[in-house]
């Protein structure tokens, strides 16, 4: 499983494990875990980054709508994981 790093605001690093990934309206967006453990917490996030950057910028998504959205595309996707909101 793919580890992934991202650094917030704040300038803190934290490692994500990548699930899945998907493109939605043009956005890409990816499932990350915090662990590869059977009870891992997991998050949806977004690319923010302009089309033209060469790193991608990604962002919790917060929107409700939005991550019921994305939730259920990744929930059909993983049709054999447990998801829970």
């Amino acid at each position: 499983m793919e580890k992934i790093r991202f650094q917030s605001p704040d300038g803190t690093e934290e490692e994500f494990f990548i699930e899945e990934q998907t493109m939605i309206g043009g956005v890409s967006y990816l499932l990350v875990s915090d662990s590869s453990e059977e009870e891992a917490s997991a998050y949806i996030m977004k690319d923010v980054s302009p089309e033209d950057s060469p790193e991608a910028c990604y962002e919790m998504v917060e929107d409700e709508d939005e991550l019921q959205a994305v939730y259920k595309v990744f929930e059909q996707m993983l049709e054999d994981v447990n998801l829970e909101m």
